[in-house]
């Protein structure tokens, strides 16, 4: 099945790409969450006269989220968990935790920009990517200290 992303996805590819992907990924994941259209003739001529509208719109986003990656690389977020003897924590740090701190520091991001694999389990200091754009990434970090 040929589909053209409407959106960035994440393995699959980015915004305008067509890209032949297997008929139950099509239908039951990317079509219904307006992640993709279906491939289609008109579908494709409808798609290319949008292109420069949507190129700059593109390089509008990327340039803001350049803009975002500048204020917020070096930021430190300060997290205070109860901790046992090893430091091991008796919840976690997430990605909606980093998301929320973010947001109080006068930063606004989604969650799923938050390039974190599991959550923080242990005190100590981390080093966390946020993914801005694909070619754009900001590094902060995050100390996790026990609470008394």
């Amino acid at each position: 099945m040929k589909i053209i992303l409407r959106t960035d996805v994440s393995r699959l590819g980015r915004t305008g790409e067509v890209k032949e992907v297997s008929p139950g990924y099509g239908r039951n994941f990317l079509l219904p969450r307006g992640l993709a259209i279906e491939a289609t003739p008109s579908a494709m001529k409808w798609w290319e006269k949008g292109k420069e509208k949507r190129a700059k719109l593109m390089e509008r986003r990327v340039l803001q989220a350049r803009e975002l990656a500048t204020k917020i690389t070096g930021t430190t977020l300060s997290f205070a968990r109860q901790a046992g003897a090893e430091g091991k924590l008796f919840g976690s740090v997430g990605r909606s935790d980093i998301v929320k701190s973010l947001k109080t520091c006068g930063f606004s991001v989604d969650k799923g920009v938050v390039a974190l694999d599991a959550a923080i389990k242990k005190t100590g200091e981390y080093e966390i990517e946020l993914k801005l754009q694909p070619e754009v990434l900001a590094k902060i970090k995050v100390s996790v200290v026990a609470r008394e």
